[in-house]
Formats: C-alpha cells, sequence, structure tokens
C-alpha cells in the first residue's frame, strides 16, 4: 500500500481549469440554515462505519512502516495528550465545524493539546451539501479553526465528505452538482490559506456521489476512511492515499489513522 509522497503545489490551478466542465451543473443552494433539532455530533467515519460495517480483526497495532495518528471531535471530550504521544500517535485532525451552524466546543483543547505535546496536527469540516454553499461552508470553516500557517506543525484543512446522517445518500445532489459543491469548497479554502484541502471519504460513498469528472487527486491530499485489513481500491481520481483511517477506535482515542509515508515526508507534506 506504500507510496511516495508526490508535490501537490506543482499542479496548482488544474482543479480550478476543470470547473468550466461543469459551468452547467445546476450550483446547491447558498442558503444557510442551522442543524437540525437534537443534533449533536457527527465525526468522522460515523457514517461510513454505519453504512459499511467494518471487516478487521486485529484490534491491537497499526501496520508497521507508516507514521501513526488520530482524529477527534466532541465525542471524545478533554483528549489525554500526553497517553496519546507515549501510545504513538505523532498526527491529529480535529473536527473544527459541520455545515454553517456547528462549532466543536472542545476545539481549544484538542487542536491546541495537541500542538503542545508535539504532534503535527489540522482541522476538519464535516460537510452538509444540502444545507448550503461549498463556498459558504468553506468560509465558516476557515474562520473557526481550519486555516493554516507555515510552521512545520499544521496540516491542511481537511473536508469530511461522506454518507448523508440526516436523509439521502447524496444529499439530494446528482454528480454534476456534487463535484461542484466539492470545487467551489476546495477552492475557496485554497484562496483564504494558500492549501488545497484534504479531502476525507469512503471510496464507496464517493464513487457513487460524485464520480470522476474531476479528478481531486492532482491537487487534494486523499484522507481515506476503510475498516477491514487491507486498504482495496481507492476512490477514483487518486491512485495513492495520503491517509488512511484504518480502524474506528482502538488505542488512541477516536480514529485510527496511518500516514503514507514516513516522518521526514509528514513534515513535507505540512509545509506544503
Amino acid at each position: 500500500m506504500r507510496s511516495r509522497l508526490r508535490a501537490w503545489t506543482a499542479r496548482l490551478g488544474v482543479i480550478t481549469a476543470a470547473a468550466g466542465a461543469l459551468a452547467a451543473a445546476p450550483a446547491p443552494s447558498t442558503t444557510a440554515a442551522p442543524l437540525p433539532e437534537g443534533s449533536a455530533e457527527h465525526f468522522a467515519g460515523s457514517q461510513i462505519a454505519k453504512h459499511e460495517g467494518t471487516t478487521r480483526t486485529a484490534r491491537s497495532l497499526a501496520p508497521f512502516g507508516e507514521v501513526p495518528g488520530m482524529d477527534v471531535s466532541s465525542h471524545q471530550g478533554d483528549v489525554d495528550w500526553e497517553q496519546s504521544w507515549a501510545d504513538g500517535a505523532r498526527f491529529a485532525y480535529v473536527k473544527a465545524t459541520e455545515g454553517t451552524g456547528y462549532r466543536n466546543p472542545k476545539f481549544t483543547q484538542q487542536y491546541n493539546g495537541s500542538y503542545d505535546i508535539g504532534m503535527v496536527r489540522g482541522a476538519y469540516h464535516f460537510a452538509l451539501p444540502d444545507r448550503s454553499g461549498g463556498t459558504e461552508q468553506a468560509d465558516f470553516f476557515v474562520s473557526n479553526g481550519g486555516g493554516w500557517s507555515v510552521d512545520g506543525k499544521t496540516l491542511p484543512g481537511a473536508m469530511d465528505m461522506e454518507y448523508n446522517p440526516y436523509g439521502e445518500t447524496c444529499y439530494g445532489l446528482d454528480q454534476a452538482a456534487m463535484t461542484r459543491w466539492v470545487l467551489d469548497f476546495s477552492n475557496r479554502v485554497l484562496e483564504r490559506t494558500q492549501r488545497y484541502p484534504t479531502i476525507y471519504t469512503s471510496t464507496s460513498w464517493w464513487n457513487r456521489c460524485v464520480g470522476g469528472t474531476v479528478h481531486f487527486g492532482l491537487t487534494n491530499p486523499l484522507w481515506v476512511a476503510h475498516y477491514a485489513e487491507e486498504l482495496g481500491p481507492l476512490p477514483v481520481g487518486w491512485d495513492y492515499q495520503t491517509i488512511w483511517q484504518w480502524e474506528a477506535a482502538g488505542l488512541f482515542p477516536g480514529d485510527q489513522n496511518l500516514f503514507n509515508g514516513d516522518a521526514d515526508q509528514l513534515v513535507r507534506l505540512v509545509m506544503g
């Protein structure tokens, strides 16, 4: 499963150029709306685990060779970062926002705590493409923790694209409209942070709801969820993953992740 980390910045502009082919696609509504009453927390993989399940049988240590990491949300509360570091985690993604109406109340403890213990860390956004536009949600994300800085410790922000927790799997959008939404979010994050966001997803959801009209693999790092002994096929548009979320729970709080490379390659990703 290992592959060499590739340079993203050499391919700037590919996604923007590809957007022209989708000009005729209807854009999702840009009217903001709060999360439905009673909603509390949707973390990365919550809907993937629900819809796709897991076939993992080994529930202990990560496969040998990659850099281990974790992702957390308010579901984990105050994280014991010293223990997570002692257990081997070296990077973390922290949920910041969902839609345009939710901010993780534990974000500061989790985001600053992972940094203070020595991890590289980044923020992620749980996307709700049927509730507001990609540009609007990107602005909400970046303004509430989803920024990036050249400090050697900050991962590019991530957009969590997965099954709709409130209704129809693809949020009522066809592939052209969903692709346009992802482009709008991605390009807005690039505009505001100078980095393309990482895309978190599963192969099944992405291939069904987004497809391959635009090959986001040319610009956006892939964080793929698949809870099995082997990674399996990747979403259309990517020929390697940057991060594999390989287990929904385990040694570290939250979900278990593997960076596809060594510590030096992780630093190069962080620096852009």
